[in-house]
């Protein structure tokens, strides 16, 4: 009896074990969209394989889809989104998401190939802006800074095509989603985009913009999000230091920014500091 009740114990040990290596070797996924943020995120991914670490990265087409991912416990992070976006995301959603790490904090611009400068934007131009509400709201702010539009006093990044109360010139104002809007400047006399997708899409000179939002704002930074359960989690915090450190990483965000550096900044080496949470 004594020896059955062993064999059970166990075998039950090693099923517990079992399940346990299972549970470690199973690979961390981050989810992306694509383009310069998931080709540094694959850079880091394949050094840390290099160090025992392995890291599946998910590519997902849309904005919605990878918090949805995150939150069904389809991933274990994401990395495409900046805090603004991510308080959104949250207070719409209540999915139980927190950012646990910094990454890249890009410029936004007003790209335009058929002006040179805001004095030939004609009355009635049609401009694009992104669709999503922070998106849009930095975008829009832009127009503002440029001095196209004005804006309803205080309202800030949560700016919505209705809170202009100004336009001049009679903008035509197209939502777009935010990835495609790349992918639009030739339909529109004037867009609003970030660098790294024009980088990326070999269609413009990222450089190239007419006006540029200012690089030291943490707010837009990208962060590295997990679910409230997860947010600790060992692995994921070697990845993100991994994905800071890295001077491979690095290299490839250079890269992608079309080495030119006054396009994004790496909030994370400010003061000297090789990792900073976010705030």
């Amino acid at each position: 009896m004594k020896r059955r009740a062993l064999l059970r114990a166990g075998a039950g040990l090693l099923g517990a074990l079992a399940f346990s290596v299972a549970a470690q070797a199973a690979a961390l996924k981050i989810g992306v969209t694509p383009g310069p943020l998931a080709d540094s995120v694959h850079v880091a991914a394949q050094e840390a394989g290099r160090q025992g670490l392995e890291v599946e990265v998910v590519e997902f087409s849309d904005w919605t889809a990878p918090n949805l991912a995150l939150a069904s416990k389809d991933l274990d992070a994401n990395y495409f989104q900046h805090q603004a976006f991510l308080d959104n995301a949250v207070r719409e959603s209540g999915y139980p998401l927190r950012a646990v790490g910094i990454g890249i904090l890009s410029n936004v611009g007003l790209y335009s190939t058929r002006i040179k400068s805001f004095a030939e934007l004609k009355e009635g131009a049609r401009v694009a802006v992104a669709n999503d509400p922070v998106n849009q709201g930095r975008g829009l702010q832009l127009l503002e800074k440029a001095g196209l539009i004005r804006l309803r006093e205080g309202v800030g990044p949560r700016a919505r095509l209705g809170d202009i109360v100004d336009n001049p010139r009679h903008l035509k104002l197209v939502e777009i989603d935010g990835p495609q809007l790349v992918r639009a400047i030739d339909d529109v006399d004037l867009a609003q985009g970030y660098p790294g997708h024009f980088a990326a899409a070999g269609t413009l000179d990222p450089g190239s913009a007419l006006l540029f939002s200012g690089v030291d704002d943490l707010y837009y930074a990208i962060r590295f999000v997990a679910r409230t359960d997860n947010a600790d989690a060992p692995r994921l915090q070697r990845f993100i230091r991994l994905y800071q450190q890295s001077p491979a990483v690095r290299e490839q965000i250079k890269k992608s920014n079309a080495n030119n550096e006054r396009l994004y900044s790496l909030p994370w080496l400010h003061n000297g500091a090789e990792t900073a949470q976010p705030k």
